[in-house]
């Protein structure tokens, strides 16, 4: 089911979780939907993000970018702009900005792949919050075009199972095994 342009509040009554854990993430995003009035904002404790693994479909690779705060290898993406609803249209913005990749889509549709709920540790005056963070699958024709944002956060393309080496984070390994799944689905 195409998803574009389609709120969280749409999109996760839909979505089918694989396991548990990532059920009471959904549970808990949607209880976030239901209490505040804006689930993007920032400066609540618990707050929507958007994210995507890019995809190369021609090789089989994904796109992971080094994130200094984390200390790990991620998929792109992050927080809404004020007025930003579409998790799609987040997701690609912060795609094409991190990467300079313009040629992003969803792929092989709009669906949501995965939903976790992410720990982000205190920085400055900034206090430790959580992600509520929805993810999808972006794909690029031209792998080669990809830049990093800035010096501190390299871009690396590499076979799913050299990403799940590389990323330390469980709740990333999981997204990529979802990935590797739906990539022998769509070949």
């Amino acid at each position: 089911m195409p998803t574009a342009g389609r709120s969280l509040a749409e999109l996760l009554p839909r979505y089918r979780t694989d396991d548990p854990a990532e059920a009471a993430d959904v549970a808990r995003v949607l209880e976030l939907l239901r209490t505040v009035d804006d689930p993007w904002a920032r400066s609540i404790p618990l707050h929507a993000t958007a994210s995507a693994l890019i995809v190369h479909p021609g090789t089989g690779r994904v796109l992971l970018r080094w994130h200094q705060r984390q200390q790990a290898w991620l998929q792109v993406g992050g927080h809404g702009d004020p007025g930003e609803t579409d998790a799609v249209g987040i997701a690609l913005r912060e795609g094409r900005e991190e990467t300079g990749l313009t040629d992003l889509a969803p792929w092989p549709d709009a669906a949501v792949v995965h939903v976790a709920v992410v720990q982000v540790p205190a920085k400055g005056d900034e206090p430790a919050h959580e992600h509520a963070d929805v993810r999808f699958v972006l794909a690029t024709a031209d792998p080669d075009a990809a830049r990093p944002e800035s010096p501190d956060a390299p871009l690396r393309w590499l076979t799913i199972p050299e990403a799940y080496e590389a990323t330390t984070e469980v709740n990333v390994r999981e997204t990529l095994s979802r990935v590797a799944r739906l990539m022998d689905l769509v070949e």
